[in-house]
C-alpha cells in the first residue's frame, strides 16, 4: 500500500510540474521547487540548470547558454505535451537558490544537472545526478538535447526548433536589396575596373609574393617582427632555414619585388622603346638593378645558411 501512495504522488507530482512546463519551459525555480523538482520519490527525469544571470556575479557563460537552455526547454516540452518522455526542466537562478547552491556545495555556474527517476519502470539504482561539464565553452541546445538524450531510456525524443529570427531575416534582406541597388547603380562603373588586366596582374603579383616570402609562416608560428644580436643591435634576418622575423618577410618580399619588375621591365617595356640610346641607357638600369638586388639576395641566403660558400659583388 504505501508503494502505491508512493508511485500515486510521484505521478501526480509529474503531472502538476509538467502542466507548468506547457505554459513556461524551463520552470522558473527556487529553493523550494528545486527541492519539489528532485527530491524522491521520483518517476521522471528532472534536468535542472543553476546559473547566476545577474550582472554582479560576471557569469558570461551563464548568459551565453541561457537562452539555448530556453531553446532546448521549450522545444522538447512543446514536443512532448503528453509527457511520454517523462522530463522536466527547470532553472534555479543562484539569488533565488542560495540555500540550494550551499546545499549542493556549489562555487562555480553554470551547472547543468539531471536527476535520473527513482521510481517506476526506469528507475536508477543510482540516483546521483548526472552533470554536464561546461569545459568545452559554449554549448548549443543541440548538443545539451544529444547528452540529456543519452541518459534516457531509449525511444523518440522531441527535436530542437529555433524560433525564426526576424532580425537576421531583415537584415540579409536588407544587404541583399542594398547590394543588389548598389551593383546595379555602380556597375557601369566598377566594370572596366574588374576587367581591367594590369589590375589583376598586379593583385595576382602581390599575392605570390606575399606568400612565397614566408606571410602564413609568420601567422603559424606567430613570430617576432625583429630581434637583438646579442651585441645591442637589431637582427632583421634570423638565422637557419626554420626560423624568420616579421620584418624579414617584408624584406624578402620587396627584394623579390624588385627582381620581378625589372625583369618584366627588360622583357616588356625596354624592347618598346624607340631610341636607341634610351633603350640602351634603360638596359643598363635595370640590369645594374638586378645585378644588385640579386647580390644582395644571396648575402641574405649566406646569413640563412651560414655554410653556403658563394657571394656576388657588392654585398
Amino acid at each position: 500500500m504505501l508503494s502505491l501512495a508512493a508511485k500515486k504522488d510521484s505521478t501526480s507530482k509529474f503531472q502538476k510540474l509538467h502542466q507548468k512546463s506547457l505554459s513556461s519551459a524551463p520552470l522558473k525555480l527556487d529553493d523550494s521547487l528545486f527541492n519539489d523538482l528532485t527530491d524522491a520519490p521520483r518517476d521522471f527525469s528532472s534536468v535542472v540548470l543553476l546559473t547566476a544571470l545577474p550582472a554582479q556575479f560576471g557569469c558570461e557563460a551563464c548568459r551565453a547558454f541561457q537562452p539555448e537552455f530556453d531553446i532546448l526547454a521549450s522545444s522538447w516540452t512543446k514536443g512532448d505535451k503528453k509527457g511520454d518522455t517523462k522530463v522536466v526542466f527547470g532553472a534555479l537562478d543562484f539569488p533565488d537558490g542560495k540555500a540550494t547552491f550551499q546545499k549542493l556545495m556549489l562555487q562555480t555556474a553554470p551547472i547543468l544537472l539531471l536527476y535520473p527517476p527513482t521510481t517506476g519502470l526506469h528507475a536508477q539504482a543510482d540516483p546521483t545526478p548526472k552533470r554536464l561539464d561546461f569545459s568545452q565553452g559554449a554549448l548549443s541546445a543541440e548538443f545539451v538535447h544529444g547528452w540529456v538524450t543519452r541518459q534516457l531510456p531509449e525511444g523518440p525524443k522531441p527535436q530542437i526548433h529555433r524560433p525564426f529570427n526576424y532580425v537576421k531575416a531583415a537584415t540579409i534582406t536588407t544587404l541583399v536589396l542594398g547590394s543588389i541597388t548598389f551593383i546595379g547603380i555602380a556597375g557601369p562603373y566598377l566594370l572596366p575596373l574588374i576587367q581591367n588586366r594590369n589590375l589583376w596582374a598586379a593583385i595576382s603579383l602581390i599575392t605570390i609574393l606575399m606568400f612565397t616570402s614566408g606571410h602564413m609562416f609568420n601567422h603559424i608560428r606567430k613570430v617576432p617582427y625583429v630581434s637583438g644580436d646579442g651585441k645591442g643591435g637589431i637582427a632583421y634576418f634570423a638565422g637557419g632555414f626554420g626560423n624568420q622575423f616579421g620584418m624579414e618577410t617584408q624584406i624578402v618580399a620587396a627584394m623579390y619585388g624588385v627582381l620581378s619588375f625589372a625583369t618584366i621591365a627588360l622583357a616588356m617595356k625596354v624592347p618598346r622603346i624607340a631610341d636607341p640610346k634610351q633603350q640602351h641607357f634603360a638596359v643598363v638600369v635595370w640590369g645594374a638593378v638586378m645585378f644588385g638586388m640579386y647580390s644582395f639576395l644571396l648575402n641574405v641566403f649566406k646569413i640563412k645558411n651560414g655554410g653556403y660558400p658563394f657571394r656576388l659583388p657588392p654585398f
